[in-house]
Parts: C-alpha cells; sequence; structure tokens
C-alpha cells in the first residue's frame, strides 16, 4: 500500500502491525486486483481455503484464495497436517470492513491455521461497525486447528467477531481467541465477539461477550473481567471427550476448564495482560490439544 510497515512489541506484550492504511487511488487499484470490494462503507474481503488427504499420509489444500487485506500463505509441515498462515496485507479492520474466513478440511485431512501478526480493530473514516467473520467446517475423521494472535480492540473502534464452527460426529477441533481491550494507557473500542460450535447437527457451544463503549453495564465489572484488559478462549472437541474428558476447575491462576455438555472443553481465561493469557493458553492446549 506504499506504506512502510513498523512493528510495536512493548505496547501491549505482542508484535503487531501498525502500518496504516490510506485509502490513495493506488490502494483502491491494489484492493481490486486482488478481488476484495472497496466502497464508501469499507472493504468486503473473503480469504477461503479446503484441505484434503492427499492419500499419501498428508495434506493437501486445492483451494487456498485470499482477497485484499486477507492474504493466505501455505508454511512448511513435518507431519500429516497442512499449516497455513493468515498475512494482513493492510491494516485493519477498519470501521465499515466485512471480512471472512472460510476454512474447510475435508475427511481425513489435517489442516492448522495461524496468523503472522495480532490484527489490531481500528477506527475508521465512518462510525459504521467493522464485521470479522469466521466459518469452520470439519468432517469425519479429520482434525482443524484455529490458533490466530491477538486480537486488539484499538480505542473508538468497533468490530463485531463472528466465529461458527460446524463438525461432525467424527471431527477433531482446537479453536482459540485472544482479545486484548486497549492498547497500554487507552481505553477500548467496542468489541462484541459470539462463537458458536455445533457437532452433528447439535448445539455445543453458543456465547456472546460484548466490551467496552456502548456495551450492555457490567462488562468491566466483578462478574465479567473485573477490570482486566485482556481475555481468552480455548475450545477442545476430541470424539474420545464422549466417554472420558478433563472435569470442571481452575487452571493456574487466570483460567478456568469446564466441561460442555458433549465431547468438548472449554477454557475461558481472563488476564491483566495478554502474555498471561497466552501463557494459559499455550498449557491448555498442550493438555487438551
Amino acid at each position: 500500500m506504499g506504506a512502510r510497515a513498523v512493528r510495536d512489541v512493548d505496547r501491549v506484550g505482542v508484535t503487531v502491525d501498525l502500518a496504516p492504511r490510506v485509502a490513495t487511488d493506488a490502494s483502491l487499484l491494489s484492493s481490486a486486483a486482488t478481488g476484495a470490494e472497496t466502497g464508501g462503507a469499507g472493504i468486503r474481503a473473503t480469504a477461503r481455503l479446503e484441505a484434503r488427504a492427499d492419500g499419501r499420509g498428508g495434506t493437501s489444500l486445492p483451494v487456498l484464495d485470499g482477497e485484499g487485506p486477507l492474504a493466505l500463505r501455505r508454511t512448511r509441515s513435518t507431519g500429516h497436517a497442512a499449516r497455513v498462515t493468515l498475512v494482513g496485507a493492510m491494516s485493519g479492520p477498519l470501521g465499515g470492513d466485512h471480512l471472512t474466513v472460510e476454512a474447510t478440511a475435508h475427511q481425513g485431512s489435517a489442516l492448522h491455521i495461524a496468523s503472522a501478526a495480532a490484527t489490531l480493530a481500528l477506527p475508521g473514516q465512518t462510525r459504521a461497525t467493522a464485521r470479522y467473520d469466521v466459518r469452520l467446517t470439519v468432517a469425519d475423521g479429520a482434525e482443524l486447528y484455529w490458533l490466530p494472535e491477538q486480537l486488539i480492540s484499538v480505542c473508538d473502534s468497533d468490530l463485531r467477531v463472528t466465529t461458527r464452527a460446524e463438525l461432525a460426529a467424527g471431527a477433531r477441533l482446537v479453536l482459540r481467541e485472544e482479545q486484548v481491550l486497549g492498547r497500554t494507557g487507552e481505553a477500548p473500542g467496542r468489541l462484541t465477539s459470539r462463537l458458536t460450535v455445533r457437532r452433528a447437527g447439535q448445539l455445543l457451544l453458543d456465547q456472546e461477550l460484548s466490551c467496552g463503549p456502548g456495551s450492555p453495564g457490567g462488562w468491566d465489572g466483578p462478574a465479567v473481567l473485573a477490570g482486566h484488559r485482556a481475555l481468552g478462549q480455548l475450545i477442545v472437541v476430541r470424539p474420545e471427550f464422549a466417554h472420558e474428558k478433563p472435569s470442571a476447575g481452575p487452571l493456574g491462576e487466570w483460567a478456568a476448564i469446564t466441561p460442555l455438555a458433549g465431547p468438548g472443553v472449554l477454557v475461558t481465561a481472563v488476564a491483566p495482560d495478554a502474555l498471561l493469557v497466552r501463557g494459559v493458553m499455550d498449557e491448555a492446549v498442550r493438555r487438551l490439544g
């Protein structure tokens, strides 16, 4: 986009991309060339990927297609799983943007998705809400890991994140979400996050959290965040959990494990900073994933 990227590590304890996105003629042409739609209300872009068993004990990626700010890169893997990194080609999402990631793991495949850096929800030129939708589909005998970096809600931003996972009865899922409410020394923007997981057509988890200005009262109170600014959740679904799964209880100082009504476990963490949440999430992935 013609802007030089700068990196900032110390503000939130994670590496983030702070390259500004400027609505110049060059950026509009670049968006059009990559298939993204650009209008007065923001950018519309979708990234699509599909994983299939290759018949040789590995996983192929017949579909790997990104648009606009959503670039997909296959990264080296030493096992049977295909590994993909989501790279932000522009800053954002900004107000009015609508970004979508659609990932499907077909029968017998293994797909691990990560991101190259934290995502910053930024205010745009309009007051319109930005949207970030994630759609995950996992077939019988397949596994999908969705492990992006943190989402940072910048002051004056307004973002709605919707994550939906549709699982077959024999599917495996490891899904992690982490949010940071504002950078160091600043108030957060408004962030609404909804996570829905269905297995074999039955609802396994459906929860929503809204934080920041304009959210329902009490979000920052002792019953929810208690003044903390970093939170995370991890859901692990495994067929083996239908017979035996971890019991409810604390996971260190900042997190708790909650068995779901089905072969799944939810880990929820609330902590003063992103590094503490990440430590808890990494430990939970090692124990459960």
